[in-house]
């Protein structure tokens, strides 16, 4: 057999291999991967609705970078701890004591859409209502001061939680405690951290009734100082002023940008230990 021959029948035998593999190719259904690029990248991630209600804490007075406190703080954590794709809304509002936040939720619209659709809720509340005793009872001011508001507290504290999961009935709320930065700007008044102590003992005791409501301790935290040094003395000059490193220096009351990390802190950790009921 000549090369010639040899050559044109290797060739005619590779076409007819190239022109089989195409038609079983053609012919032939490809199968699905279980592991396609998407389908890989969509199981690690998952969408997470979260809510804040609240009062300035939320807002995030003091927070300095102006981007609402902890919440955004508490978003991030989620993202970089559990790989959720979170999308917050903040309802927080200077000011507001509990019965004005129970209004809120009953009368605005927006806010029942994101508490239908929420899978986190967070909730400050009672500081302004402390707030309004104090105020009403300046001259005479006592733990019992406290006992028929605490009372009346706990009450609109049941309302708002129940109003939270009237169409989410398995939603998980965090209520975060109130602290005690009255010491800075009333220094005679000795008992407010027992009163302080009895407000947050109210509110454990009410989530301790309730299924995936979790109680959000943050006065030890955030009254002391940074390094957990009570009332922390600054000296400038001939004055000395005690401060406290974990407050806002303009109110001397509401958390600084540290101060609400700590919080956001405290919340991812109560998360960490009570997830696995959600």
């Amino acid at each position: 057999m000549s090369k010639k021959s040899l050559l044109s029948g290797f060739v005619f035998f590779l076409v007819c291999l190239l022109l089989s593999f195409l038609l079983l190719n053609w012919l032939l259904p490809k199968a699905k991967s279980h592991f396609s690029s998407n389908g890989f990248t969509a199981s690690q991630t998952q969408e997470l609705s979260y809510v804040a209600i609240g009062d300035s804490l939320t807002e995030g007075v003091g927070d300095t970078t102006e981007q609402g406190g902890f919440v955004p703080l508490l978003a991030h954590s989620l993202t970089s701890d559990y790989q959720y794709e979170v999308t917050s809304s903040n309802f927080g509002v200077a000011g507001n004591t509990s019965q004005q936040i129970l209004k809120r939720m009953q009368k605005e619209a927006d806010i029942q859409s994101a508490l239908a659709q929420a899978d986190l809720m967070t909730l400050t509340v009672g500081g302004n209502d402390v707030m309004a005793v104090v105020r009403q009872n300046l001259s005479d001011l006592s733990v019992d001061s406290f006992t028929e508001p605490a009372a009346a507290y706990q009450e609109r504290l049941r309302q708002i939680i129940e109003l939270a999961r009237s169409d989410n009935s398995d939603l998980p709320i965090y209520i975060l405690g109130i602290y005690n930065p009255f010491y800075l700007n009333f220094p005679d008044m000795t008992a407010m951290q027992e009163i302080v102590d009895n407000w947050n003992q109210t509110t454990q005791d009410l989530t301790q009734e309730y299924d995936n409501v979790y109680f959000v301790a943050i006065n030890d935290l955030l009254y002391k100082g940074v390094n957990g040094q009570e009332g922390v003395v600054q000296n400038t000059g001939e004055q000395s002023n005690v401060v406290n490193d974990a407050l806002f220096t303009g109110d001397n009351f509401h958390p600084n940008n540290i101060g609400y990390q700590i919080m956001s802190d405290a919340v991812m950790e109560r998360i960490s230990e009570t997830k696995e009921n959600w």
